[in-house]
Order: structure tokens, then sequence, then C-alpha cells
């Protein structure tokens, strides 16, 4: 059996390294010039910056890709866990433990007392938002102070606009394992809060794909960009602008727009894929001087700022910059995202303002000056998992034919390793 993948992100990466070894065979098609897809690292004037995922989660099937291409050496854990909301003008932590549930000054007694009721509130309902059903389970004042602006800044996005059978499928799942969803989060919070430490390695999360690529690099053509699949036989012939690939399989891992260009000769039903609505995001990599410790903060959504949040790479792993002799030098990299479905109409405007929103309101949070190192814009950020995402209902893919995408299933690294492994098992079988 052959399968073709198309896309050397992660998702098409980790699917060749589980691939190998095994009687399938396989050939990767990218058609950028570097493998990693979203996931970019490299360094302006001799620091560190992430274009795309800033850590990752040191979780089962990133562990053992690490082992499998003997990284360890490289790895990067991260030091103070700590993450803050930002409210009522100042930084808060989020608690994550019992103890810092207990001291939180995000929530008054009666938002904990609402907290510890959750057990006592019916079932997630698959066609509530996000927002309702954080609101309805946990208290008005824990959504707006903690959970609205932590799970909404993981997308970039507004839960009042999320659906929950689009962007918490795994919650209803966990809620019907323990019955509620206080339990699981007690029992992690008594474990001393997240069972997966955050990480990355030494020259950025880029360092993971770049390494899958080097040992499978026999069977992954980069700038080879798909031109078209058609049907041949019992398979598919993957067309490009100077050779084919018969393949049994095709596996898709490509972003929803380009999916649908590359299956509209295939199916009718692609156009529904076109529909999918991505929240567009800037990256603001700020240089300054800071001694607090900690991940970042995300903003809370009624307060005055146009920032959503600030991931500190900089003390998270410990990275000063590094001068063109190799010398650390001081300061360090801070990450601010603006845009998202908040305010998407930001993108349009120039690097240069940009840049003075991200400085100018990371001075008033941090109480630190910042000079701007770089500006980043992705008009396809993060999937919305909003309404839009009712379009997937009229998608079906043609036999032999398989999306494994952020848009389809979960998103984040671990997660598309995981569903890439599965994948792979699935084929070897």
């Amino acid at each position: 059996m052959t399968v073709g993948i198309i896309g050397a992100g992660i998702t098409g990466l980790a699917l060749a390294h589980h691939l190998d070894g095994t009687e399938t065979e396989y050939v990767v098609l990218e058609a950028d010039d570097e493998p990693g897809g979203v996931i970019r690292s490299g360094r302006v004037d001799g620091y560190l910056l992430e274009w795309g995922p800033q850590r990752l989660r040191r979780t089962g099937p990133v562990d053992e890709l690490v082992t499998d291409l003997g990284l360890d050496g490289e790895v990067i854990e991260a030091g103070d866990t700590k993450l803050f909301v930002y409210a009522d003008g100042d930084l808060r932590r989020a608690p994550f433990t019992i103890e810092e549930f207990g001291h939180t000054d995000l929530l008054s007694w009666r938002g904990k007392l609402d907290v510890l009721k959750e057990p006592q509130t019916a079932p997630a309902d698959p066609e509530e938002t996000a927002a309702e059903m954080f609101t309805r389970k946990f208290g008005e004042e824990a959504y707006e102070n903690l959970i609205g602006p932590l799970f909404g800044g993981t997308y970039g996005s507004l839960p009042e606009y999320m659906p929950v059978k689009h962007s918490l499928s795994g919650v209803l799942r966990m809620e019907e394992k323990y019955g509620d969803l206080l339990t699981p989060v007690l029992k992690r919070a008594m474990a001393g809060g997240s069972s997966a430490p955050a990480m990355s390695f030494d020259e950025g999360v880029q360092q993971l794909p770049e390494a899958l690529y080097e040992a499978h690099h026999e069977n992954v053509h980069l700038e080879t960009p798909v031109t078209g699949i058609r049907e041949e036989g019992a398979g598919y012939v993957l067309e490009t602008d100077d050779e084919s690939f018969e393949v049994d399989d095709v596996v898709i891992t490509t972003p929803a727009e380009v999916s649908a260009d590359l299956l509209a000769p295939l199916t009718e039903s692609a156009d529904a894929l076109r529909r999918l609505s991505y929240n567009p995001l800037a990256f603001v990599h700020l240089r300054a001087d800071s001694d607090r410790d900690g991940f970042g903060y995300q903003v809370r959504h009624d307060e005055d700022l146009d920032t959503l949040g600030v991931s500190w790479n900089a003390s998270m792993f410990g990275r000063n910059g590094r001068s063109n002799d190799g010398a650390d030098e001081a300061g360090g990299v801070y990450t601010v995202f603006l845009g998202g479905m908040k305010e998407p109409e930001l993108l349009e405007e120039s690097d240069e303002t940009l840049g003075d929103i991200a400085a100018t309101e990371f001075a008033e949070v941090m109480g630190t000056e910042a000079e701007v190192l770089s500006v980043n814009k992705l008009d396809r950020g993060f999937p919305a998992y909003d309404a839009s995402w009712d379009a997937l209902e009229e998608f079906e893919a043609p036999d032999g034919i398989h999306l494994a995408t952020n848009y389809t299933a979960r998103m984040g690294v671990p997660s598309r390793i995981r569903e890439a492994k599965a994948l792979a098992e699935r084929f070897a079988k």
C-alpha cells in the first residue's frame, strides 16, 4: 500500500514518521521550501522568535517523537508556570491548584462557591455556545474573569460565538466519563496543575518538524505543490508541475481552502470547506527587560485594550538575546497577539501601527518600555470553531481520501501528532 501525504506540517511529517518501518509506503509533497507548516522559528537581531506555536506540551505523543529523533538534549522545559489574566487594571494569577484557587483574587468567595456547585448543573448541551455553557455551569464571574480569557485566548476567539459541539467536543467526552466537569478539574488541580510540562527546543519549536524532515527526507519533496488529484483504477494520482505520484490512499493536511481546491474535481461537497471561518492574528515580537516570571497573560474581554494576550517567551524558557559573536545580551522576547475574532480589522493596519499598539499596551500592563523586533500577520490564523463549522456536516470525503487537519479535529501540536499516529496504525493494519 502507498499513501500520498499532502503537506509537510507537523501532521504530515508525524504521519510519515509513524508509517516508516511498516509495510506501508508513503510520499510527502509540500509546496513550501521548508517543513513545519504553521510552525516557524527563527532569529531576528539575535533573538529567537516563534511565528507559530510559542511552546509545546510534553505529552506522550510529543515525548515519543523527541526520543525517536534523539532530541532529548535539545529540549528546554519551562520554568515557573504562572499564567495571569489582566483584569481591572492589574495582572492577576490564574489558579491551577487547590491552594491557588483559594487565594486567587480573580474570583470573590461567591464566585468560588459558584464554581464548586458545577456538579449540580445540567450536562453540557452541544447546541449551546461555550460562553453559555461555562457561565451556566461555573458562574458568570468565573466565566468573565477566568475561563473566558483563557479559553478564548487560546483560539484568538470569542466563546459566545463558539458552539460547544464544535469547540468543546473533548469536554463533552470528559463530562460523560466523570459525570461532571469539576471532578477532572479537581483531579488535575490536586496533582499540581498540568500533567505535561511546557517545552521548546534550543532553536525553537520548528526544530521538531525539521528533525522529522531530516529523518525522512528521502520521502519528502519540498517545493512540490500538488496541482491536482485524479482517480486512477482503485487509487489516485497526485499531479505536480514536474511528475506524478501513484498512490492508493491520500491524506490531506492542508488549510481548508487549499483542500477545497484539491478536492473540487472529486466531490461536489468540497465547497463546504470554503465556508469555514478562521481568526486572523498578528504576532508582534517585542524586546523588553522585565523581572516577571511565568508564561504570560490573557486579557479579559471587557478591558480597554486591543491586546488579546502576551506570551513571555524570555522568562518561560530563560532566553536572552544572542549577539553575532554568540554572547548573551540583556533583555528577552515577548510576543503580543492582536486581532482575532474580537478585532479582525486590526490586521488591515500597517506593521508600524500594530507595533506601536503592542509596545504601548505592553508598557501599560507591564510597566516596562519595549522595542518592536518583528510584526507578522496570519490572515488565516486559528480555526474559529464557530457556527461556520456546521458546513462540515455537508462534506463527504471520497473513498480513500482522508483529512487530517486542525479544522476536522483538534488543534495543537500534541493533538496533531496523536491523530497522525492513529491514522498510521489504521494504514498499517
